[in-house]
């Protein structure tokens, strides 16, 4: 599968802070790639980063194949790029189509064509005259997204793409990058605090704290560790092993005195294979995790994300 960015080892330090350290980052063509931390774990830093923004203390990133420390080559695969850092630049005292013909102006584009087309896109074809500092906030984030597509970007990336909006904004924003991943062929980098709304979007994901990349994993990978499940602590696993096999159930092993068995089953009839292996249920706990919680569970602490 082509690799659009691949970042390795990758350090950004600001004197006594190192906001990312020896990052890693693989994100394949076709991707809408979820980047999930908690506040200052080095999200924006990376973005800001690829974007050319910020030069890297030491380490690689490669956009398209291509080493940003080959000035000349990268600046051509940056063309291929559209970003939203932060929050959109625009320009308030303008309309919507003049926010996209300066767009075009400093891409250095050879005519307007296609602007109106990207409104239609982004849901903002019939806004006319009206200035950007009289649209919603919603408004504004689609806006921001068009802005980023001028110039038929191959990888677009949204930071905080549906802070602030409300519920019908944020079903809006995600229509909209669905429909550019799947329709149009556009692989997405997301950053979000959202993480309920981002598990209906990403088919990968990456885990950043304390600016290292902690895990990687595919929304199937992903799906199966906050599959439900029985969590259960016995005083000898290798029993319990012995059981589930017996049973054809699937299980898997923790530690020592704990395993998650996958199944639903009758506690009774449990108990009476666990007493014949003499065998201690100390105790059963149904899980169903989340994102929100699968994501606790790797770095711990509070849920500030």
């Amino acid at each position: 599968m082509e690799k659009v960015l691949e970042v390795t080892g990758l350090t950004k330090s600001y004197k006594k802070f190192t906001a990312l350290n020896e990052f890693n980052m693989t994100i394949e063509k076709g991707a809408i790639y979820g980047f999930v931390g908690k506040n200052g774990a080095g999200k924006t830093t990376l973005i800001r980063v690829i974007c050319g923004l910020q030069n890297p203390t030491k380490g690689e990133y490669r956009l398209f194949g291509k080493s940003y420390k080959d000035k000349k080559d990268i600046l051509t695969e940056r063309h291929r790029m559209g970003a939203i850092v932060e929050s959109p630049a625009l320009f308030m005292d303008m309309t919507a189509v003049d926010n996209m013909k300066q767009q075009y102006l400093n891409l250095g584009l050879p005519s307007y064509e296609g602007i109106e087309e990207l409104l239609s896109l982004v849901g903002l074809a019939d806004t006319g005259r009206k200035k950007v500092k009289n649209f919603s906030l919603g408004m504004r984030q689609r806006l921001g997204i068009a802005v980023a597509l001028c110039g038929n970007p191959d990888f677009v990336i949204l930071d905080e793409p549906i802070n602030g909006l409300d519920p019908q904004g944020i079903i809006e924003i995600r229509e909209l990058i669905l429909k550019l991943n799947r329709e149009h062929g556009i692989t997405v980098l997301i950053s979000s605090h959202i993480l309920g709304e981002l598990s209906k979007l990403a088919t990968h994901y990456g885990f950043i704290e304390g600016g290292k990349m902690i895990k990687e994993m595919t929304a199937k990978e992903l799906e199966e560790a906050c599959r439900k499940s029985v969590r259960m602590k016995v005083s000898d696993t290798k029993v319990l092993a012995r059981i589930m096999e017996h049973l054809a159930v699937e299980y898997k092993i923790i530690d020592d005195n704990t395993a998650d068995v996958y199944t639903a089953m009758n506690f009774s009839d449990l108990a009476m294979e666990f007493a014949r292996e003499k065998c201690n249920i100390i105790t059963m706990e149904e899980r169903d995790e989340d994102l929100e919680s699968f994501f606790m569970s790797l770095v711990g602490g509070t849920r500030n994300v």
